[in-house]
């Protein structure tokens, strides 16, 4: 037992698992805030953007889309290229990037400037957010102390979704919109020494070439899928030309690089990761979880900001329950994880939150605060729950060298979740909500079908009609969309119970057993590794 307990301690001095192993994640949880935060912190300076740019409809589209689209669909590419020639080396490289980017988004003089600068955000993004859950898998060998650290990062994820919008209205208040952007400068100044001299390098395994092709095939797949799925959730018709050709193009691509990898020797994302049920289960859960976030928070926010009538501040301090009950499930995940392991845990998390979805069922015209501060606590906190058992079963499932793969399926499941969530949730809400309008005392069949596309609309057209047609569409779309948000909601609690389903598969209990490699004696000839269970 001494020698495994020697083979840990040196497998924490080698990975930088010591001391600063704490300050390491405080690291890397900086720089995965900067990476939430800009996902949403545009949103808010939209307008601001659209009066002094003056772009298209089309270039506006890009502006919001392009970073998340980039980002998602490099993910795999950055994440195995760190596994190829360092992971911290591929981080810095991200920081700099980051930084750069953010310098000529905040400056931009046209709209092209700035979709080219988001897009360059995008690439900086994907560099840094594999790398920080790969090293964050070597700096804590330890699997007690990993879920710990999971659970703070995944908490600091959910807090930097939120803050976003918060901290770019803020911004606008009192300064121009690019400051939304110019606030990452000097943190990624001071991320970079610091990344430098405090996070270790890691890489996997380097045997036979990297492969390039199959990296580039999976990029334009993602890619493809990502842009197709953005395009449903922004209400187009499936059968488009715009929308069917880039997901059967990408679907396609992706088929190809699945095919490619299981030929190759050596295979640039290890494919039989999938056929661990913890693994795959594990990813199939990071999606739903995220379909039900995404979808859920834009639909509510969009309730209280039309039919409540809040202002986006209101709004966003209606929803801060959600964020910090999140935070408290990650900071407190890992002793339940260890008390209950994945299976128990990551279920009840989706029962946790299907229970608040149909609680969040009674909300109706009318303001009910308390009834949406018990909602959104359960939601946040369950979802927060299952968002971490289900990263940590997939990380601790996958080998050490093929970490930053893992971590960018992991990613890559994020960022399609909540594409799809986007998609799916607002089609069921469009088909739920659109039928309520198509006859109002009053109101002509073109206004009510055009009011019949969006709430927001409705009430533009309400405010044409005037007098009592319009107060009655005003009043008839309000009644309708809280019957299309029930209808979803209850769509919603289903594929929550799905998922709860799925996470049946997962393992009983939290397995702490560490595979430390030593090398052989020399005496014994080869200079092989030798594999030690550490148990801790």
């Amino acid at each position: 037992m001494s020698g495994t307990t020697t083979a840990a301690a040196r497998r924490r001095r080698e990975t930088g698992a010591g001391a600063n192993r704490w300050v390491v994640l405080v690291v890397l949880c900086t720089s995965l805030l900067l990476v939430a935060v800009d996902a949403t912190v545009l949103h808010v300076a939209v307008p601001a953007v659209t009066e002094d740019l003056t772009p298209g409809a089309m270039e506006l589209l890009w502006i919001v889309d392009v970073y998340p689209l980039v980002c998602a669909s490099l993910l795999i590419l950055f994440g195995t290229l760190g596994d190829r020639i360092g992971r911290r080396r591929v981080l810095l490289l991200g920081y700099a990037l980051f930084g750069v980017a953010s310098g000529l988004a905040a400056f931009a003089d046209t709209a092209e400037v700035l979709i080219g600068a988001r897009a360059l955000l995008g690439v900086g993004g994907a560099m840094i957010m594999p790398a920080t859950l790969s090293i964050l898998r070597q700096v804590f060998p330890d699997r007690r102390e990993r879920a710990l650290a999971i659970g703070v990062w995944s908490a600091v994820a959910a807090v930097g979704a939120a803050v976003g919008p918060l901290l770019g209205g803020f911004l606008l208040e009192h300064f121009w919109w690019g400051s939304v952007f110019l606030i990452n400068i000097p943190l990624m100044l001071v991320s970079l020494p610091v990344g430098r001299l405090l996070l270790p390098e890691s890489t996997g395994e380097r045997d036979g070439p990297w492969d390039v092709a199959g990296a580039l095939t999976a990029a334009a797949g993602l890619f493809g899928v990502v842009l197709g799925v953005k395009r449903l959730g922004g209400g187009e018709a499936p059968l488009s030309v715009l929308t069917a050709a880039p997901l059967l193009a990408g679907a396609g691509l992706l088929v190809a690089f699945v095919r490619r990898q299981r030929r190759r020797r050596h295979p640039l994302v290890d494919l039989r990761m999938f056929s661990r049920p913890a693994f795959s289960i594990s990813v199939g859960c990071i999606v739903l979880a995220m379909l039900a976030l995404v979808g859920l928070e834009l639909i509510a926010a969009q309730y209280l900001q039309l039919v409540l009538r809040l202002s986006p501040l209101e709004t966003g301090l209606r929803l801060l329950p959600l964020t910090v009950a999140a935070m408290a499930a990650g900071l407190f995940g890992a002793k339940t994880l260890q008390r209950f392991g994945p299976r128990t845990m990551v279920c009840c998390g989706f029962c946790l939150t299907a229970a608040a979805v149909v609680t969040l069922t009674a909300m109706g015209s009318g303001d009910n605060a308390p009834l949406l501060l018990t909602g959104f606590v359960m939601l946040g906190f369950g979802l927060e729950v299952t968002l971490f058992g289900s990263y940590e079963s997939m990380l601790s499932e996958a080998p050490p060298a093929q970490a930053g793969g893992a971590a960018a399926i992991g990613e890559t499941s994020y960022q399609l979740g909540a594409g799809i969530g986007i998609a799916l949730l607002g089609s069921v809400m469009n088909a739920a909500y659109a039928p309520g309008l198509a006859s109002v005392p009053g109101v002509p069949a073109r206004e009510s079908a055009a009011a019949g596309h969006s709430l927001g609309e409705a009430y533009e057209v309400a405010a044409r009609l005037g007098g009592g047609p319009g107060e009655a569409l005003r009043e008839a779309a309000r009644h309708a969309f809280v019957h299309g948000l029930h209808v979803t909601l209850l769509v919603s609690a289903g594929l929550l119970l799905v998922g709860a389903v799925m996470a049946l598969r997962l393992p009983r209990e939290m397995e702490c057993e560490d595979l430390v490699e030593l090398p052989r004696p020399r005496e014994a000839g080869a200079g092989a590794p030798v594999r030690v269970e550490s148990v801790r």
